[in-house]
């Protein structure tokens, strides 16, 4: 099992089992923690310098989200990707964020673009790095940036309980699928649509942005096929609907 993805003990004077979530969750969607890991509550437990409780409460969450499957008495796995469930999560969040496009370039907050337009220009420099991690955190405070800008925090909070499969997917992409380059020029088209106060531009870039996964899916998998699923017609396909 990789050691890299517990590097610090957890803040005592905090809740502890969010941080043990925290932890864990990002350790999945990085594959430090790959498909088909075993891992256990006792030895997270000694990893973190923290009681099994936590570690308990942060697996059945984990569990919850599909990235852990609990077995009792034969262990802990790191699911392997569900297509399915990728596929599934990338329709409900482009529905969200459609919208919130929409609603962005309705309202087009004061400093909304400027916060936006600071968090394009970090992710430039993180993929100039070839910093992957920093590029996806970047990725997810645009996102959750331009939700919680019109007052949509809370649609943000749901998606986040329902993406964790196309997370990983996401984490993958960036080895190749989809260059990086590209997604800054989707974030900068959504932006301008936003500063331009243009509606429909804005929910048509968003769509365009979120439906990239669809193309580099298929290409993923084939270069990483022991971290999905097996499908049962052995490969993987998406309907017509969700093509963009």
């Amino acid at each position: 099992m990789p050691d890299r993805y517990v590097t610090t003990l957890v803040d005592q004077q905090d809740a502890i089992a969010p941080q043990v979530l925290r932890a864990l969750r990002e350790a999945i969607v990085r594959i430090e923690l790959p498909p088909g890991a075993i891992i256990s509550e006792a030895d997270i437990a000694r990893r973190f310098g923290v009681s099994r409780q936590p570690v308990r409460e942060a697996f059945i969450k984990l569990a919850e989200a599909g990235l852990l499957a609990v077995r009792p008495q034969r262990g802990t796995q790191v699911t392997r990707i569900s297509v399915d469930q990728v596929v599934n999560a990338r329709f409900v969040r482009e529905a969200v964020e459609a919208a919130v496009a929409r609603e962005a370039a309705e309202q087009v907050p004061p400093g909304l673009a400027e916060r936006l337009a600071q968090l394009i220009a970090q992710q430039e420099e993180a993929a100039a790095a070839e910093d992957g991690v920093l590029f996806l955190r970047l990725d997810e405070a645009f996102h959750r940036g331009l939700a919680e800008g019109i007052g949509r925090g809370f649609a943000w909070s749901v998606l986040e309980g329902i993406k964790a499969q196309m997370d990983r997917v996401r984490f993958l992409s960036f080895e190749g699928a989809t260059p990086l380059a590209d997604i800054i020029l989707q974030h900068r088209a959504i932006l301008q649509a936003v500063s331009a106060g243009d509606p429909a531009r804005a929910e048509a870039a968003m769509r365009r942005h979120l439906r990239e996964i669809l193309a580099s899916l298929p290409r993923i998998a084939e270069a990483h096929p022991d971290f999905f699923e097996t499908a049962t017609n052995g490969r993987i396909t998406t309907t017509k609907e969700e093509k963009p």
